[in-house]
Parts: structure tokens; C-alpha cells; sequence
């Protein structure tokens, strides 16, 4: 098994027909406070022109970082995708990013630091706002069903769901102890990672700061499995 790389974030998009939002997301990751990162982009068979996207957003862009594309010859599904990404990655720290939402400048900077001062912490979401345009992100709505602190704990053990998937920086180590989503939870892949970690008595949080903006369209993900964005 590789070593993981002290204080680098892998950070990993699934992606699947993606084009019209990758360069979007791409250019919040360029944008990064925290420099020591690496991107997996794992291309789930995409059926749009997703690749030529990226690789030419690659090309004009000239990144700081590391990139690794990863073609899958079959689509396996988002969970498939995800742990595809996450055995690829080589961080201390491994952060999820959907593939058309955007990261704000200071998220990964600002997650990274709270398991930093907090090293009996293992995930921590952030807050987050949805947006339609990529030109207004900040005037975007902000979420409001996110728990914090001890309630997480009670919020899962009730049967509810308060952290946002997209929004989640956990530690590498982790992964490679308690393993990634289970494939066949088709649509709520997010909420079985998050009790996963919660059943192997590992703490989380979500910081209050706004730190990721979701996207929201007709072809979102989540809208097909609960019709709203808060799942996904």
C-alpha cells in the first residue's frame, strides 16, 4: 500500500457528463489557498465530451497541482467512482468535490487546519450555498439543515442526515481502515459514508463557514433520487 504524503489533500471529483460544469470546479481548485494538493478526476464512461474538457482546461489552465485522470471503460456508478478516486489518492487528507459545484479559495486551507488543532477529529463538512450561476455564486442561498457538534451524533442516530457529501475533507488513513461507500446503496451512498464513520466511534463536524457552492440544474444528481440538493 502507498505511503500517504504528509499534509497533501487528494482531492477527488467523479465525474460523469460533466462537461458543462468541470471547468467551473477545476477553477476553484486552482484557486486554493492550501497549495499541496492533488486531483483525481475519475471520468465515469462519460457519454458528453467531458475529457476533451478537462484536458484542454489542463493545457490553457497549467495548474499548480498535481492531476490524475482516471478513464473508467464502464460506468460503475457515483460510490464506484468515489472509491476508484479515493484507492488512487495519496493524501494525508482526501476531500471530496462534485464535479459541478466550486470550492471556495479557503476550504481545503480552513478543513485541513481544524484536524490539524483537532487530531481527535477524523471529517469535517462545511456549510455551503446553492447557486444557478457560476457569475453570482455568493449571492447564493445558504443551507440551513446542517447540524453541528454533539447533535450530528443524534441527528444519524434518529436516522437523519446532516452533513453535506460534497462538502467533506476525513483523513486518508481512514479510507484505508473502514474502506469507502458501499456500491449498492444506489442514491445514498453519502448518507451510509458519514454512519460508517460514526459506527467506528470516529468524530465529525461541519465548520459554520460557507466554504463549498452547489450547483443547482436539472441534471443534478440528487434531484433524481430526493428532488432537492441536500443529499448529494
Amino acid at each position: 500500500m502507498k505511503e500517504r504524503k504528509e499534509g497533501l489533500v487528494s482531492v477527488v471529483i467523479p465525474c460523469y457528463n460533466a462537461a458543462q460544469f468541470i471547468e467551473d470546479c477545476l477553477d476553484g481548485l486552482k484557486s486554493q489557498k492550501h497549495d499541496k494538493i492533488e486531483v483525481i478526476i475519475v471520468n465515469d464512461a462519460s457519454t458528453d465530451n467531458t475529457l476533451d474538457v478537462v484536458e484542454k482546461w489542463l493545457e490553457n489552465s497549467n495548474p499548480h497541482f498535481e492531476t490524475i485522470i482516471c478513464n473508467l471503460p464502464v460506468n460503475t456508478g457515483f460510490a464506484g467512482a468515489l472509491t476508484v478516486g479515493y484507492f488512487m489518492s495519496s493524501g494525508e487528507y482526501i476531500a471530496v468535490n462534485d464535479a459541478d459545484d466550486i470550492s471556495h479559495p479557503l476550504r481545503l486551507d480552513k478543513q485541513v487546519n481544524f484536524l490539524l488543532e483537532n487530531p481527535d477529529y477524523d471529517l469535517i463538512g462545511a456549510n455551503y450555498k446553492v447557486f444557478y450561476n457560476a457569475n453570482s455564486i455568493e449571492d447564493g442561498q445558504k443551507s440551513n439543515w446542517l447540524q453541528y457538534g454533539d447533535s450530528i451524533q443524534e441527528c444519524y442516530a434518529a436516522g437523519g442526515h446532516c452533513v453535506c457529501h460534497g462538502t467533506i475533507l476525513f483523513r486518508g488513513k481512514v479510507f484505508d481502515m473502514i474502506g469507502g461507500p458501499t456500491r449498492r446503496i444506489n442514491g445514498a451512498e453519502d448518507y451510509e459514508f458519514i454512519v460508517k464513520f460514526l459506527n467506528a466511534k470516529l468524530k465529525i463536524d461541519n465548520l459554520t463557514d460557507v466554504l463549498y457552492y452547489y450547483r443547482n440544474h436539472d441534471q443534478q444528481r440528487s434531484k433524481t433520487f430526493y428532488g432537492g440538493e441536500k443529499s448529494d
